[in-house]
């Protein structure tokens, strides 16, 4: 890795994430090092001591049908960003199926929904989260979307709020050809131009 490809925050921290076991990759011109589970508290507040200060997102990967993949099913990555310039570094961790990981909600507050959502989407268990519980799916839903595994079915679903949700009426007001769920007939909102067009007639104009 060139060192024109890291700023110096992210020289730094890297330099102290290798004792840890870290492994340094470069994609695109974005920065991630993987540590080992047992290391990854200690990871991301050694990354929040050395100026990534804004936990940007925490999200979950399912390798399962990826092509040429070797190695542990999941990573969990956690988006660092050094709010004193523009860098950015991705402190990851793979995982098997069934592996837990320890919360970092005493690192920075914003991940608890962040781990939430992994958790409602992948499965990952986030030991000592005050409030481990789905996000964005039923507490009454089964399985987590985002695995490979999950069935693509369509699948009618009953919100926590009362809101049904049936799929067939939502992708047809989606498609503009029935209001269906979303009251949503097709064409532009007012005040910009439909890419659809219009029907000329329903506005008095020629046939």
């Amino acid at each position: 890795m060139s060192e024109l490809a890291m700023g110096s925050a992210t020289q730094a921290v890297v330099a102290g994430l290798e004792p840890l076991g870290g492994e340094l990759r470069e994609f695109k011109g974005m920065v991630s090092v993987t540590v080992p589970k047992a290391a990854i508290v200690e990871a991301v507040a050694l990354a929040k001591d050395g100026g990534f200060r804004l936990i940007a997102d925490v999200f979950g990967i399912d390798y399962l049908t990826y092509p040429g993949h070797q190695g542990k099913r999941f990573s969990v990555a956690y988006n660092l960003r050094n709010l004193d310039g523009t860098e950015r570094l991705f402190v990851r961790v793979d995982l098997d199926d069934g592996e837990t990981l320890p919360t970092i909600t005493h690192l920075f507050k914003a991940a608890n929904f962040m781990e939430r959502e992994v958790y409602d989407m992948f499965g990952v268990i986030f030991e000592g989260h005050p409030d481990l519980r789905r996000l964005l799916l039923p507490e009454d839903f089964e399985g987590h979307a985002h695995r490979k595994d999950f069935p693509l079915g369509e699948t009618p679903t009953l919100f926590n709020e009362g809101r049904f949700l049936d799929p067939t009426a939502f992708r047809a007001g989606l498609s503009g050809g029935d209001p269906g769920l979303t009251q949503w007939k097709g064409g532009a909102r007012k005040g910009t131009v439909s890419e659809q067009g219009s029907d000329a007639a329903e506005e008095g104009g020629p046939s």
